[in-house]
């Protein structure tokens, strides 16, 4: 839908009864053979029309809508469920059962607590998701409809929810149908009404429905007081392009269908009010049929973290395993030759732990204490943690004032958060054009008229080929505008025919019949603003409004419609002055997909007959007479200009008819409108043909779709990042390839790689009907030139020429069979841009699929409208823009944008950024764990594999949960390796995340070794220094609570400070973190140890009163972290200046030279080196 601003649309149009006009579609229904069907399995729903309390509807479900994830009384055990699905959960859940046990090396409370933390904090994240799901239900639910009340007999006032089946409803202008309703009548005296259905098809035309013909006359409260029918139909289903069901009344059974059925969530338009009775309620209807859960969809980094928790754990059994044996061995030398060796354990005397004479059994009850011992092996709160990360990375997306469209006051919106990192690894961008790389709002800007071009300004894809041929541009073409006031859906400038000068230009009677034919071949409504006295329009499509404007302004204004006639203000060219023509109206044969044109046929005040008919090229030529095809060379040669500008293009025709021709060929429609026959659709288009022929020449008409604003920098920049870029649309390939260079897509030094089976030889075939002749033909066509296209790559393999691939739609089918689609995309990955030309939903899903399976790269896909729904679902991540075309697609993305200009600044900043935090923080998470648990297995060994833990039982549990988690959310949230400006300037630092070298397994292992290495030196360090001499004035030794505390702090210190280190942006946050963590320790060890020590145990006043007055345990805490840090910082030094990285060269460079080198536009060399560098190795792995 269309309309212009303005109007209230309150009166009532009673005259127009367009169900007697319009040809296709106000077909009557008709019995079918799926009507026999009802009463039948699937067809057994019975509707008591307002009888809503009938006993059998009753059993109908209720018109309340829930999409939420959880009840209140499934809440818990669902979502324990989920959270204990993951291995981690798990295990530390069997630990927590286990743990009551003698088996247990701690007290049960110390691993039950922290799990218990993580799970519910993990928990009310959901419940607070699932909260916000449900309030947007809550306010689905509780909007107001009118509902006709038997007694009162009168609409009251209810609410959605309360609807039920067989309630009669009053739906009023612009508002949402709140169930499936079966259309009774509207405010038009013939009961049609326009539907808009963008939020269930994506698509912008209005439909027309319409009533029966026996309940149209049911136009107010009173006729319904006795009214009682019964509907008999299909049962709920997902098919929202069908209904077969029957409506009895009156003692008459009439067959029902598509046309009397408005779907829940489709909105009311052009018509003042409607009555409907409801059929399908609640989740029984046609939407809510359709709602499937979206694909689960995980990140790459997130399915590469389970594999390192399963090296974990296998490190865990390694060493429980190594450590049984250890155990075993020992306790069974305990007894020699009947002499106690260790006889200080009392062997003679002990559990079945130590026996030496069991000593098998006694070392497996030892592995299963070590897999609980070594736990921490595993980080408790890494799944938490990043979830915790992930939500406060969207909430800065979703804040972020540079991704915020003033405009539409649309903002960026995170829909989900398991995504976030994966926008920082994308490989290809799929993406829609209509709408998405263009603003989907037609403008006039030219025409045809007489063969004569008229149309002054260039568009935006005219200057770039323009630019691209050498041609020098005309002055102030790019911005081509009026002083006066703007005018929605018309950009067009030309003084030869505005402002009344058409008049005076050679074929001025022509013009005037082009501009009449704009201005009666429509189906638009005037709607006239009651205070300002201006008429908008309301119309079915964009591009049907734009034509009724261009002819209001060029001088043939549409101001009124009646069921007969329509009337226009027109300037008479003999006279030069404004007179009022009224046309009767006789035939609308409005436009549809498959015919691609329109025409109506009216008679004029002379009593001429006419035919006036506008449509697609490719159908108009061929219908025009053989003696009146003056201007048609002239015509074609400037649609094809307009073509490669980028425009769309309707002929523009008109024909007179004699009374005679007129009577027999009504007379001949209307016995096909009444035809019973299942073929009447093919009857009623066959006669409509005969009298489109013959047809005059006027011209052309052309309007543009034009470009986002910022859509050619954007594709630059993502380019120059080395993102491959797809675009699939439905244009023709012409126009597409056009669009592609006006937008940067394709460029000039580009070579073209063109797929296309419109060839004289292949169009031979298709003449003659041999379809295996064509498959076979087309298959082997298709497959020599993907060969010939790779050939001709791979022989400039070594130099610097890119390629751009073009293919049809036809093409296509066959280069996505299964046998050709391997070298198709070899073919495309090949190339640097990618344009799929006249494709169908189908194939934009098929291409996204075998992109994502067959290159093993993160793909993205970004579109607007609901046929770009399977794409968005398919791809590694679904963009929808919220744009014109509803919000079909915003519904099944994961990440929500205004403008396809704001995908630039969500890659390469928030992308990078997410990626870079996230593979930095999972792995910091594993270092730090193995540097813990790796000191609790040296103490093992030291202490003969006692099973006995190193440290308190409560600084364990501790341990993730308060004294080192923090600073790693903040480094999830906070940390930059480059401000967005140098993301953005520097496209290049992209391909860290595309080449996932931040977290390759050599990164991941290299964190895992300075965990092995950092534990390794804390720990023998510790022993080494402590146990051999005294620790206090006193002259006492270290004892195993003063040794724990000491290697417990240096643990904290030092994994705390080794993120100091890491991090590159530092703001307060972080510092309060990082050193309020370690502060907390102390803190935690003074209030702790001041407790009982039946509660403390070997914590009691350990700090107090044994380590803080000891100036060795400072000194031992000082070396041993600075030692432990010392392996981390050597290796950095020698990276950053030896083998730098890319984000180290940006670093590195920001010194007084490298900004003059940046404010002078040229990149240091070091920079330039490195790009030389990621150039070769992008190349290596692409061959």
């Amino acid at each position: 839908m269309w309309k212009m601003p303005g109007g209230d649309g309150g009166r009532r149009r009673r005259r127009i009864h367009f169900s007697k006009l319009y040809t296709f579609s106000c077909f009557r229904s008709s019995f079918g053979d799926e009507h026999s069907q009802i009463g039948k399995k699937g067809y057994s729903r019975v509707v008591y029309c307002n009888e809503p309390d009938n006993a059998l509807q009753l059993n109908y479900g209720s018109n309340y809508v829930s999409t939420t994830k959880y009840t209140a009384w499934n809440f818990i055990p669902k979502s324990l469920f989920e959270q204990f699905r993951r291995v981690a959960n798990l295990y530390f859940l069997v630990v927590a059962c286990v743990s009551f046990s003698p088996l247990a090396p701690y007290s049960a409370v110390s691993v039950l607590a922290p799990l218990v933390v993580v799970i519910g904090a993990t928990m009310v994240k959901e419940a607070v998701e699932d909260w916000r799901r449900r309030q947007q239900d809550v306010e689905a639910n509780n909007r107001k409809i009118q509902v006709y009340d038997n007694r009162s007999s009168t609409f009251s006032e209810t609410r959605w929810k309360k609807l039920r089946v067989g309630d009669l409803v009053k739906v009023f202008k612009n508002d949402f149908f709140p169930a499936d309703l079966l259309l009774l009548s509207s405010s038009y005296e013939d009961g049609i009404c326009y539907v808009e259905t963008m939020n269930l098809d994506g698509e912008t035309n209005l439909k027309l429905k319409h009533a029966l013909d026996v309940t149209a006359s049911l136009c107010d409260e009173n006729s319904f007081q006795n009214f009682k029918a019964v509907i008999k139909s299909e049962d709920p289903n997902e098919d929202l392009y069908s209904f077969v069901g029957t409506l009895c009344y009156n003692g008459l059974e009439l067959p029902l269908s598509l046309q009397q059925i408005l779907l829940r969530d489709s909105k009311l338009r052009n018509t003042d009010y409607i009555y409907g009775v409801v059929v399908f309620t609640g989740h029984d209807t046609k939407v809510m049929q359709n709602a499937t859960d979206p694909p689960s969809k995980r990140s790459k980094i997130e399915r590469k973290m389970d594999k390192i928790v399963y090296i974990l754990f296998s490190t865990l059994v390694l060493i429980s395993f190594i450590g049984s044996i250890f155990f075993g061995a020992e306790t069974k030398k305990d007894i020699h030759h009947n002499r106690y060796t260790r006889w200080y354990l009392r062997p003679d005397s002990t559990t079945v732990f130590y026996d030496p004479k069991r000593a098998t059994l006694a070392a497996f009850l030892h592995f299963l204490t070590g897999l609980m011992l070594y736990g921490y092996l595993i980080p408790i709160s890494l799944y938490v943690s990043i979830e915790v990360v992930k939500v406060l990375q969207s909430i800065f997306i979703n804040q972020d004032q540079d991704m915020y469209y003033e405009e539409t006051d649309r903002p960026a919106h995170a829909r989900t958060s398991n995504l976030n990192e994966e926008l920082g690894q994308v490989d290809t961008i799929l993406s829609d054009k209509t709408g998405t790389l263009t603003c989907n709002s037609m403008e006039f800007v030219k025409c045809s008229i007489a063969g004569i071009a008229y149309g002054r300004g260039m568009t935006e894809v005219e200057i770039a080929l323009a630019k691209r041929k050498g041609t020098d541009l005309p002055e102030q073409s790019g911005q081509v505008v009026d002083s006066g006031k703007p005018i929605k859906g018309f950009n067009f400038r030309d003084e030869r025919i505005m402002n009344g000068n058409w008049v005076n230009q050679p074929h001025s009677d022509i013009i005037q019949k082009f501009f009449r034919v704009l201005a009666i071949c429509h189906t638009a409504i005037p709607d006239v603003n009651d205070k300002t006295g201006e008429i908008y329009y309301e119309a079915e499509s964009p591009d049907e409004a734009a034509f009724v404007i261009a002819a209001r302004e060029l001088g043939f204004e549409f101001f009124e419609r009646t069921q007969t006639s329509i009337s226009l203000h027109e300037l008479d060219f003999k006279s030069g002055e404004k007179v009022d023509r009224t046309y009767k109206l006789l035939q609308v044969l409005e436009f549809s997909s498959a015919r691609k044109r329109m025409s109506v046929i009216i008679r004029n005040a002379e009593n001429q007959l006419l035919v006036l008919s506008k449509g697609a090229d490719s159908v108009m030529f061929e219908r025009l007479s053989e003696k009146d095809r003056l201007f048609e060379d002239e015509t074609k040669e400037h649609i094809k200009k307009y073509a490669e500008a980028g425009l769309r293009t309707l002929v523009v025709t008109y024909r007179e008819l004699s009374e005679e021709e007129y009577s027999q060929w009504e007379e001949e429609f209307q016995k096909a409108k009444t035809s019973l026959s299942e073929d009447r659709d093919v009857l009623v288009d066959a006669v409509a043909d005969k009298i489109e022929r013959n047809l005059i020449l006027l011209g052309a008409t052309a309007v543009e779709d034009k470009l986002q604003k910022g859509v050619p920098e954007c594709i630059d920049k993502l380019a120059n990042a080395r993102i491959n870029i797809w675009v699939l649309t439905g244009d023709k390939m012409e126009t597409a390839i056009n669009i592609g260079y006006a937008c940067s897509l394709l460029r000039q030094e580009m070579n073209q790689i063109v797929i296309t089976l419109d060839t004289p030889e292949i169009n031979a075939l298709e003449k003659h009907g041999d379809k295996e002749a064509v498959a076979k033909a087309s298959t082997g066509s298709v497959e020599n030139q993907i060969s010939e296209g790779i050939v001709q790559i791979d022989s400039v393999k070594e130099s610097s020429v890119t390629f751009g691939l073009i293919i049809d739609g036809k093409s296509l089918t066959y280069a996505l069979n299964k046998n050709m689609e391997k070298s198709f995309l070899t073919l495309a990955t090949k190339c640097a841009s990618v344009i799929c030309c006249r494709s169908s939903p189908k194939q934009k899903a098929l291409v996204t699929r075998l992109v994502k399976l067959g290159g093993c790269k993160t793909t993205l896909a970004i579109g607007d409208g609901a046929n770009d729904v399977g794409m968005l679902q398919e791809a590694d991540i679904g963009v929808g823009i919220s744009g014109v075309e509803g919000m079909q697609a915003v519904m099944s993305s994961d990440f929500a944008i205004a403008q396809f200009q704001f995908l630039e600044r969500l890659l390469l900043v928030h992308g990078h950024w997410c990626y870079r935090r996230i593979a930095m923080m999972i792995c910091y998470f594993f270092y730090k764990n193995i540097a813990f648990g790796f000191t609790l297995f040296w103490f093992e060994a030291y202490a003969s594999f006692s099973g006995q833990a190193a440290y308190n039982d409560w600084y364990m549990s501790f341990y993730n949960v308060f004294f080192t988690s923090l600073p790693v959310i903040a480094l999830g949230v906070f940390d930059q390796d480059v401000s967005a400006r140098l993301c953005l300037k520097h496209p290049m630092l992209y391909q860290e995340g595309v080449q996932n070298t931040l977290f390759s397994w050599p990164r991941i292992l290299g964190w895992m070794c300075n965990g092995v290495i950092g534990s390794v030196i804390i720990f023998f360090l510790t022993a080494n220094f402590s146990i051999p001499q005294a620790f206090r004035k006193d002259g006492q030794v270290v004892d195993f609570e003063v040794l724990g505390a000491t290697m417990y702090t240096c643990v904290v210190w030092a994994v705390n400070c080794q993120m100091a280190l890491s991090i590159n942006y530092f703001t307060w946050i972080q510092h309060f973190f990082i050193w309020g963590s370690i502060a907390l320790w102390y803190t935690f060890l003074v209030i702790f140890g001041s407790l009982s020590p039946t509660y403390s145990t070997t914590a009691y006043r350990v700090l107090v009163e044994a380590c803080a007055p000891s100036p060795f345990y400072w000194l031992v805490t000082l070396l041993a972290v600075i030692s432990t840090l010392l392996p981390y910082f050597s290796y950095r030094a020698f990276q950053t200046r030896f083998r730098p990285m890319y984000h180290d060269l940006i670093q590195t460079g920001r010194t007084p030279d490298a900004e003059a080198d940046e404010n002078s536009g040229e990149l240091p060399s070091r920079v330039k080196d490195k790009i030389c560098h990621l150039n070769a190795r992008l190349k290596h792995r692409e061959s």
